[in-house]
């Protein structure tokens, strides 16, 4: 169990993130975000809209937008179901009645069965065509995949993992003399999500370091303390 607001407010604060950015790139509008850090649910119109608002911020943040989706439902969602009541027992009908119904179920199923048969000799006429199959083909099952929100092609978004063991690193908004979005030493199996224009990189042991960049792994250079710029395009050493 977990503060959703604050979760969501220190990641944002951590990337050095502002709402009109944000609005955005999520396409939500600045006053839902902020209510959603305040935990001011009943601003939005909806659960529904909590929901789907609160899964896509979460997922731009870095964070894992499942996860906030059901600590939200456990504490804010009541979800107590009616018990159906029991139907009141009818009396038996009558000997007429039951022999009506009868009539009625007979006559139904006769009309069925003729509509069966025209159905099965209308098909027979016309055989369907079915394209042949070569040797080899298969029939292939294609699941839908789970969309995510798109990243702007003018916005870096980089995942720094330290893969491979510790690695030291100091990351600026933008150039040397940028904000720090963050200073200090990952730890093997840690990582850290960025978004921003461009970033300023400095580190030591890169090859410790795996980096992803708009979903794509970028191969680093080895030894020693690097500088790398990051564009949305690319990572490069500065000059």
């Amino acid at each position: 169990m977990f503060e959703i607001g604050t979760s969501l407010r220190e990641a944002r604060l951590r990337q050095g993130l502002d709402f009109p950015e944000l609005e955005q790139g999520t396409k939500i509008r600045a006053k839902y975000l902020r209510a959603l850090e305040d935990e001011q649910f009943d601003v939005l119109p909806a659960q529904t809209y909590v929901k789907g608002f609160l899964r896509s911020y979460a997922e731009y943040l870095g964070l894992d937008g499942q996860l906030y989706v059901d600590e939200y439902n456990s504490r804010f969602v009541v979800g107590e179901e009616e018990q159906p009541s029991r139907p009141r027992r009818s009396a038996p009908p009558s000997r007429g009645v039951q022999v009506q119904s009868r009539v009625v179920l007979l006559t139904l199923l006769g009309i069925a069965a003729v509509t069966a048969l025209v159905i099965v000799a209308w098909t027979r006429g016309e055989p369907q065509k079915v394209p042949p199959m070569g040797l080899g083909t298969s029939t292939q099952t294609h699941t839908p995949q789970t969309s995510k929100p798109a990243v702007p092609v003018n916005t870096v978004r980089l995942i720094v993992r330290a893969k491979r063991g510790p690695c030291w690193l100091s990351v600026h908004r933008g150039s040397a003399t940028g904000s720090i979005l963050y200073q200090g030493t990952l730890e093997q199996g840690q990582d850290q999500v960025f978004r921003a224009r461009r970033l300023w990189i400095t580190l030591d042991r890169p090859e410790n370091l795996l980096m992803i960049l708009n979903g794509r792994t970028r191969l680093l250079p080895v030894g020693g303390v690097k500088t790398l710029i990051v564009t949305p395009r690319s990572i490069r050493p500065a000059v």
